[in-house]
């Protein structure tokens, strides 16, 4: 099974949850970039690896992360 990830990077606090439970290291933080609130965030860094499995859609506290399966 395939996935894909989107974050909302404007919610984004940069707690790194999401990348810490990524089974297939698809997320990582930005620290040199931060959103209009200041905070730095995810991006999708290796999404071809990304299996849907949702792991970083339930650990992020601030519902930053949607999740698609194909």
């Amino acid at each position: 099974m395939a996935g894909s990830v989107e974050v909302r990077i404007e919610r984004c606090k940069g707690c790194g949850l999401c990348g810490w439970a990524c089974p297939e290291d698809v997320l990582e933080m930005v620290s040199e970039r931060t959103n209009d609130r200041g905070y730095v965030y995810a991006v999708v860094k290796n999404g071809d690896k990304c299996v849907g499995c949702g792991n970083c859609y339930t650990m992020c506290p601030d519902s930053c992360i949607t999740v698609f399966r194909d």
